[in-house]
Parts: structure tokens; C-alpha cells; sequence
């Protein structure tokens, strides 16, 4: 039990410094005991659970607790995901329920990143064709977020592997550190989402998992290509 699910909940899946090596500024980075957990697949009740089931979709929970990882902000370990059967990438909805957030977005063609500085209440939709990390910028706070997904693919993290994380890391000092591994890549744009509010600036009502149900709100994240206003604002140069 816990103060941002009532319920019973499974056990986390659990990153450390030792899985997120590869992806690290800093790949040296000591051994420190647990980064961040994973609570997926939750539901409060079995009905909602046989709705997101039906609809081919996950509700999750992560806790970020703040951590230094040798000088940069502890972050997710970032991924890409795939096509769906109409070829448009598998978008995903997050919220912030505790503390701060930063999604770092970059395009899977490199030809635009993102740094989406998320309040407590906001959302965060990311688009199709956008692999994404999470950061907990703040020194003292846990970070929580809640995410809807669709069940109907399986996450690419090899990129990133490949490549040594993000295009860029953010670091504990305030910078932003382009990592060498890549190739030329564009400037970040920032964008800010506030409380009640997403990236592209429309009001949310209701908290995320109140959407559970609503079939209309939550589609585009298995028919993206039906659903091309819902990206609006957020990609693009």
C-alpha cells in the first residue's frame, strides 16, 4: 500500500546503475542499489481491469526516487516504439502525479529532440515515431508517473543501448551535454507543461486513470493514424 495507490500492488520491476550502465554519461558510475520502479499492468478494480484488457491497454505506475548518477540526473533508460499495422509508431499518454518531470523526446530520424519540463497534474503524450526517457530533475523528491500504453507491442530499447543513451544528457549542473556517440543533431526545443495542462498546452480534466473506460480518449494510442490532432503542437520544428 501507498499514498499514490490504495490498492494491493505486484511486485516492481526494479532498474539499477548495472542495467542502465550503457546508457549513462558516465558509464563508470558506481554500483548504488535500486534506481527506479516499475509497477505495471495496475487496475482498481476487476472491471476496470477487463476494460483495459479488452481495449489492449496497461496502466503503470514508476517511481523515480532523486539520485545522482555522476553528475547527471537520474533518467529512465529510453526507448523507441514500433509501427503499428497502418505504419504509424505506437504513441504513449503519461501523467506526473508527484514531484517534476522532464521527458527528453528525439525523433527516431534524429532531425528533432524535445525536452518537455512536465509539473506535477500535467501530461505528456508522446508522439509516434519519438523514442523518450524520463528524468527526476529535482535533488530531494521522488518522482511519480502514471502512463496508459498500448499492450499490442513490446518497447525498443537497443538504440539507445547502441548508441549510449539520449541524444543528449542532462546534467545535474543544469546542463545539456550532446553525447558524442551520435551523429549532427538539431538544437533541443523546450517545451513546458503545466498543472491540469499538456505539452501542447490543452486543459486535462480528471486525473489519467479516470479515462479508464472512456473509449473515445484513449484510442489513439492503439489507431494513431486516426488520431493525428491529438500530436498537434508537439512535433515539428
Amino acid at each position: 500500500m501507498s499514498s499514490w495507490w490504495n490498492e494491493a500492488l505486484p511486485a516492481p520491476g526494479i532498474r539499477t546503475v548495472r542495467d542502465m550502465r550503457a546508457v549513462l554519461a558516465r558509464p563508470e558510475c558506481p554500483e548504488s542499489g535500486p534506481l527506479y520502479y516499475m509497477y505495471r499492468d495496475l487496475a482498481r478494480s476487476a472491471g476496470d481491469r477487463h476494460w483495459l484488457a479488452g481495449h489492449r491497454l496497461r496502466y503503470d505506475i514508476t517511481v523515480i526516487p532523486p539520485h545522482d548518477l555522476c553528475g547527471e540526473y537520474v533518467k529512465t533508460k529510453g526507448h523507441y516504439h514500433p509501427v503499428d499495422p497502418a505504419g504509424t509508431g505506437y504513441p504513449e499518454l503519461y501523467e506526473v502525479t508527484e514531484g517534476k518531470a522532464q521527458f527528453l523526446l528525439q525523433s527516431r530520424t534524429l532531425d528533432d529532440v524535445i525536452l518537455i519540463s512536465a509539473e506535477n497534474g500535467a501530461r505528456v503524450v508522446i508522439p509516434p515515431g519519438y523514442g523518450h526517457i524520463t528524468i527526476n530533475p529535482s535533488p530531494d523528491a521522488t518522482l511519480i508517473l502514471a502512463n496508459i500504453v498500448s499492450t499490442a507491442f513490446e518497447s525498443e530499447y537497443g538504440e539507445y543501448e547502441t548508441l549510449h543513451g539520449a541524444a543528449y544528457y542532462v546534467m545535474n549542473d543544469g546542463s545539456i551535454v550532446k553525447n558524442r556517440h551520435y551523429p549532427a543533431v538539431p538544437p533541443v526545443r523546450h517545451i513546458f507543461a503545466g498543472k491540469g495542462r499538456d505539452a501542447a498546452g490543452r486543459a486535462c480534466t480528471g486525473s489519467l486513470y479516470s479515462l479508464i473506460g472512456r473509449r473515445a480518449a484513449l484510442a489513439f494510442l492503439n489507431e494513431p493514424e486516426q488520431y493525428p490532432d491529438t500530436f498537434t503542437g508537439l512535433t515539428g520544428g
